[in-house]
């Protein structure tokens, strides 16, 4: 179970749809082990596939949540429907922070509940519902089995920010990584 790279933005596998899974065999679980490893060792509550170079509709999490669903999951080729988002503009305490976005967080809207279908590392059925910042995890950890980052749904002031780090990193480029464990944690932990 290694630690895999995480790609930062730019990379094209996260600008881009993943592909379904089609085979529930031992080498999604040993991805899906993979993932877990990697999300632990970069303090993450979430790792999709497309953030350590798959693309493949497959991502991990790690987070108490208050709807009675364990901690710790995975989900393969999941679907989701939200609620509306209300409210116009995000506050500080509605900041998001992205493994592939490193080190940067900013203010994002999102729906404060959502419905999940899905399967896990076996091909079982699996559903829930979840609220809150759980809810929010579900949404950015589906958008990247979209191609979508959460710097690409900030509103007009937040987006020209997040681009303007971006420039500042010299990301926008594929090639670049970081290595939980191996570099230093670009959020502080």
């Amino acid at each position: 179970m290694p630690v895999r790279p995480i790609t930062i933005a730019g990379e094209h596998v996260l600008h881009r749809r993943a592909a379904e899974v089609e085979q529930f065999d031992e080498e999604l679980r040993s991805l899906i082990a993979d993932m877990f490893e990697t999300m632990d060792e970069a303090n993450g509550v979430g790792v999709a596939a497309p953030q350590i170079g798959v693309g493949l509709r497959v991502f991990v999490y790690g987070m108490m949540n208050d709807d009675g669903v364990p901690p710790r999951g995975v989900l393969v080729n999941p679907t989701l429907v939200t609620s509306k988002v209300s409210g116009a503009e995000p506050d500080e305490d509605e900041s998001e922070g992205c493994l592939s976005f490193p080190g940067e967080s900013f203010p994002l809207k999102r729906a404060d509940w959502v419905k999940v279908n899905g399967y896990d590392g076996d091909g079982n059925a699996v559903e829930f519902e979840a609220t809150g910042w759980f809810a929010r995890c579900m949404q950015h950890e589906f958008d990247h089995l979209n191609g979508t980052l959460y710097v690409d749904r900030l509103n007009q002031r937040y987006a020209r920010k997040a681009k303007k780090v971006a420039r500042a990193n010299g990301w926008g480029q594929p090639g670049l990584t970081w290595i939980p464990g191996v570099d230093p944690d670009p959020f502080g932990h």
